[in-house]
């Protein structure tokens, strides 16, 4: 569905179509041959590998970092991976008067990120290494390859945590079926991916952020679905974290949790750990997997925040595996997000999901951890769920239909 070919042509080719007119040359008769000069039509042009803009990207980012002179700027990167786009954003840096502070290399050759990763001793002294090189880094940006597993990037993330500094994810992943099952970045991903970035009007993304966490503190939040989910809760006064693309120190000296601080390229989501006394109801679950089994019409029934019980028509057993795996924290309902980026919408047509549910109008409801949000659940599980088709209420006030943002005016 997202995959687009290539159409390449080159020398080979061209010496194929050379040799053919020399034959047919040779089985002319001789005086024609001498007469008749040969004609060999030119080879189609090779159609060119298509590239994202990278000096746009650079300049987008840049622009988002609202870039201050002598502010100290370092790129976390992937041995070989976009490689063009970090030249043109340290161009940036030093541009806006800024100290560029070159590019970190992760490891290339780091275990996978998932539970069965266990950091060594070794692991654990880079770690610490890095976190004293980093300390006086004012923003880091993480760009495609860079996962919580290298060393660096946990550094980076202990910094955050302790109200040091800002970060822009740039990660370029993030595209899943409505299953939720991880899709690849294909060209077709990226043009969108690029678009989101490029084009984005983030004022108007901001403006509906604010009005959607202004009604949130002051009623209840009810999602619904098709399938049946029916779930409910309040958020207090806990952070909600607004991804408008703002990446600005003045944005990152408001930060109240881990992820203020963490700023996403392209943008589009609200984030909020609700109060975890206040989540009651039932979840229905798209067709998923669970501890790489396939689940089907997974019920899950929720009280104070806790789930209290939960049936599947299938795999049930692999329910079961996963949880015990991972834990009590499992069992806890995590978060509430919603997306608004009109940019990165799950299209109607061969429908998929963007960048991680920041579209408009797609809701995640996850379960696990939520301290990084200001949550009272740990334990390091996640496990993120999206929903293409619910409905969002604030207070009786629709805010999502069917799976399409209609922000109250």
């Amino acid at each position: 569905m997202l995959r687009l070919g290539r159409m390449k042509r080159g020398r080979k080719l061209a010496a194929a179509l050379l040799g053919l007119a020399m034959v047919l040359a040779l089985s002319s008769s001789p005086a024609d041959a001498a007469l008749e000069p040969v004609k060999v039509e030119a080879p189609e042009a090779q159609q060119e590998e298509w590239h994202p803009d990278w000096e746009a990207l650079a300049e987008t980012i840049a622009r988002r970092l609202e870039l201050q002179p002598d502010e100290k700027i370092l790129l976390l990167t992937y041995p070989g991976r976009f490689q063009p786009l970090s030249e043109q954003l340290r161009t940036k840096v030093r541009e806006a008067g800024a100290v560029d502070m070159g590019q970190m290399e992760v490891y290339s050759l780091a275990p996978p990120a998932d539970a069965s990763f266990q950091p060594d001793e070794a692991w654990r002294r880079a770690r610490q290494a890095a976190r004293e090189m980093l300390s006086e880094v004012d923003a880091t940006l993480k760009l495609p390859g860079a996962l919580p597993v290298h060393a660096p990037y946990q550094a980076v993330q202990d910094l955050l945590r302790e109200g040091k500094g800002r970060t822009v994810h740039f990660h370029w992943e993030g595209a899943y079926d409505v299953d939720g099952n991880p899709l690849p970045i294909t060209e077709a991903v990226s043009r969108i991916y690029e678009r989101a970035v490029l084009e984005t009007d983030y004022d108007a993304v901001a403006e509906a952020q604010r009005l959607f966490e202004q009604a949130m503190r002051e009623e209840e939040v009810r999602v619904t679905t098709p399938a049946g989910s029916d779930i409910r809760f309040r958020i207090g006064d806990r952070p909600v974290t607004r991804q408008d693309g703002d990446a600005s120190a003045t944005r990152a000296s408001q930060a109240r949790n881990l992820i203020d601080r963490e700023i996403e390229l392209p943008c589009g989501a609200v984030r909020v750990a609700p109060l975890e006394e206040s989540v009651s109801g039932t979840i229905v679950f798209p067709n998923s997997t669970w501890a790489g089994k396939p689940v089907r019409n997974l019920r899950m029934r929720f009280e104070q925040g806790r789930v209290t019980e939960w049936q599947a028509e299938e795999g049930a057993q692999a329910v079961q595996e996963e949880m015990a795996q991972a834990g009590d924290g499992s069992r806890a309902f995590r978060e509430f997000a919603l997306g608004f980026n009109p940019l990165l919408a799950v299209p109607r047509e061969n429908p998929w999901i963007p960048y991680y549910g920041y579209g408009a109008g797609v809701v995640r409801l996850s379960l696990g951890d939520n301290t990084e949000l200001g949550g009272n659940v740990g334990g390091g599980y996640v496990r993120w769920n999206f929903f293409v088709d619910a409905d969002v209420y604030v207070g009786g006030q629709a805010w999502v239909k069917n799976g399409t943002l209609t922000v109250p005016r």
